[in-house]
């Protein structure tokens, strides 16, 4: 038995049927030349037969509720890796669409908490010869950022290579009895998060005085109502979407800010227009909560080490020059406001900035407050050189993170070697139509390279996945 540390407790006590809070992604593979057609089955077949199975992912709860009983985890001993990995067919005709499909209805799903918390499915059929691959774990287990580094240690840089453990194996850069996962290391979490108390106070004051100078700053409880801010189901909706980097990266070499920057105004651009069409656009701007990975700021390697900054959207401006203008200068306030932060105290900070939003979300009360934030918008670093399974070429890991009550909507993005990947995740309910934002997305990065005189016409083709 091992205590669960409180940041992984609080995913598992937030979840309920409405709310899954496992993060997932999509991955397509491109076969070798001469791969047969079982290779899928193939694949498939060495996974369920790995020898081993590292302790994050052998690790089940000790009751199967929410409640202070299941603050420990347990080793399952006799891991059912045929339950756990499973090989799938698409529906005809195969299309990018029937795959989407799919992975909405295995994304709204719960993972069985009798058993450890995660699944692969491997998935042949589409009718251009490639496969898929979409792995699910519960946030208790993994954060994004985590997610995606167990995922590229399973692949490798060389075609050549076969044999490479998958995920749930044991690797040497798997460090399963780290602070949060060894015997004491909930303890250790929170002995930490005390010895650190006395170091945010202060920290809090100086974040006081930065926002009374800087009137501007998206705080709690002052974004604009959406219809984003609602009450959602249990089922969802996923669309994904790739973007070369190079077009993304221009847009924030001219603007001299961050890739991440000129992702918020693309993502901006998008809202605005998909409001738009909806005829639900806020007079003020839309707040996005951006979650910023702490690992390798001394957070160890953790299950959960993030922390959360809020951005203005400018989505009240047709300009994207001026909508550009409203995101960096957000974000440059909010890393003022992080900056000289251990990583205990950021998510401190974060916490506490968040707090409305939870405590409304969980008691399904989300029209009591103002809300904190209107959509969640992540970006998770991945592979920047090409990957390989058995010499399947990896095209491209679409995201698929969690929506709440309160949040209807989240975008995240991660990286495969020259292209930005979109997963979008929504509730089926709440926001109709999750798929016209890859259209929106593609107008508002093309409307910011008309703006800057890139010269790339409007309505460019997209990249690697075609929905």
């Amino acid at each position: 038995m091992r205590l669960i540390n409180p940041v992984d407790y609080f995913f598992l006590a937030l979840e309920g049927r409405e709310r899954p809070l496992h993060v997932g992604g999509l991955q397509l593979f491109t076969p070798p030349a001469g791969a047969g057609p079982d290779f899928a089955r193939e694949l498939y077949t060495k996974l369920v037969s790995a020898e081993a199975v590292s302790t994050r992912f052998r690790q089940t709860l000790g009751s199967v509720s929410a409640r202070p009983k299941a603050l420990s985890w347990r080793d399952d001993k006799n891991i059912d890796l045929d339950y756990h990995v499973r090989l799938s067919a698409l529906p005809r005709p195969g299309r990018i669409r029937e795959l989407l499909e799919v992975t909405s209805r295995w994304h709204s799903s719960l993972l069985d908490r009798h058993r450890p918390l995660w699944e692969i499915h491997v998935v042949e059929g589409l009718r251009d010869g490639r496969l898929a691959v979409y792995t699910k774990m519960h946030h208790a287990l993994a954060d994004g950022v985590t997610a995606l580094k167990l995922m590229q240690s399973s692949l490798s840089e060389d075609p050549g290579v076969t044999g490479v453990p998958p995920l749930f194996a044991p690797h040497k850069r798997h460090r399963d009895e780290d602070a949060g996962r060894g015997p004491f290391g909930a303890l250790k979490v929170a002995a930490g998060m005390g010895m650190e108390a006395v170091g945010l106070t202060r920290a809090t004051a100086e974040i006081g005085w930065q926002i009374a100078r800087e009137r501007d700053m998206p705080l709690p409880l002052r974004a604009p109502r959406s219809m984003f801010n609602v009450p959602i189901g249990g089922a969802r909706r996923f669309a994904a979407q790739s973007w070369r980097i190079e077009r993304v990266r221009a847009v924030a070499n001219a603007l001299d800010c961050t890739l991440n920057d000129a992702v918020l105004g693309m993502c901006g651009g998008a809202l605005r227009a998909f409001l738009l069409e909806q005829q639900a656009l806020p007079d003020a701007p839309l707040v996005a909560f951006v979650p910023v990975s702490l690992h390798g700021r001394g957070s160890g390697d953790a299950s959960n080490s993030v922390a959360a900054v809020l951005a203005n959207l400018g989505t009240d401006t047709a300009d994207p020059l001026q909508r550009m203008q409203a995101v960096t200068a957000s974000m440059r306030q909010a890393k003022q406001m992080m900056s000289g932060l251990t990583p205990l105290q950021a998510m401190a900070v974060s916490a506490a900035m968040l707090a409305p939003f939870a405590t409304s979300s969980v008691t399904r009360a989300v029209g009591a407050v103002p809300p904190t934030f209107n959509v969640v918008i992540s970006h998770v670093p991945g592979p920047t050189r090409a990957m390989y399974w058995d010499g399947a070429k990896l095209d491209g890991v679409y995201p698929a993170s969690i929506v709440m009550d309160g949040a209807a909507l989240n975008i995240t993005l991660t990286r495969t070697a020259d292209t930005l990947d979109f997963g979008i995740i929504g509730c089926r309910t709440a926001v109709p139509h999750v798929q016209r934002l890859l259209i929106h997305l593609e107008t508002a990065l093309a409307e910011l390279e008309n703006a800057l005189g890139l010269g790339v016409p409007l309505h460019q083709p997209c990249a690697s996945l075609r929905c």
